[in-house]
């Protein structure tokens, strides 16, 4: 379980390209200071597990179908992530709950540049509209962010200067894709609404 709220922007230092999956080694020197072979770290909102660990680097295999619901695919060597180590029940929770499941990817369609933020505009893939509310949070390649607008197929959300440094969505521009995990307890509510008599 993670928070969304990024702790490290790191850099894909290998991609080892397999028939059906992915090996990427990415360099995050503080989300890696006390990872484990077998602990999780979210790379853009996916929560990926940790194989090997060199004290400042760590690698993780990436399955197909992780390939296919997400952008980790268009990864290189040089891609600026997102990182994010699980929550512990002694830290705070300054975002929302986020589980690292991606739900699907969406596109950045516009930039709106302010004095002090910026608004950002990004496509939503059939069937998750229905998931996302003004005021509500969503998951943009791993940052917990509140949704300004929603309409049938996209969503606005405003970057302050801290997002806009610190995360990759400060670097994304129109037709760059990115993760989208909706909020759970949304689809959580559907499940339990649908199934009443």
């Amino acid at each position: 379980m993670f928070t969304g709220i990024v702790e490290e922007l790191g850099e894909v230092t290998g991609v080892e390209e397999q028939t059906d999956a992915a090996r990427l080694t990415i360099r995050g020197p503080q989300v890696v200071a006390e990872a484990r072979h077998g602990d999780s770290i979210a790379v853009n909102g996916v929560c990926l597990t940790v194989v090997e660990t060199d004290g400042t680097s760590f690698t993780a295999d990436v399955m197909a179908e992780t390939l296919a619901r997400s952008s980790l695919g268009a990864l290189r060597v040089g891609s600026r992530v997102n990182l994010e180590r699980p929550v512990t029940l002694a830290d705070r929770l300054g975002g929302h709950l986020v589980q690292g499941h991606v739900d699907g990817t969406g596109e950045v369609l516009a930039r709106t540049p302010a004095e002090h933020w910026e608004l950002v505009r990004v496509s939503l893939p059939d069937g998750l509209a229905r998931y996302v509310v003004e005021k509500g949070s969503i998951t943009v390649d791993g940052v917990s962010l509140t949704v300004v607008e929603v309409g049938a197929d996209w969503f606005t959300v405003s970057l302050i200067p801290t997002t806009l440094e610190l995360t990759t969505l400060g670097r994304k521009g129109p037709g760059d894709p990115v993760n989208l995990e909706v909020d759970i307890v949304a689809k959580y509510v559907e499940k339990l609404m649908g199934d009443r008599s």
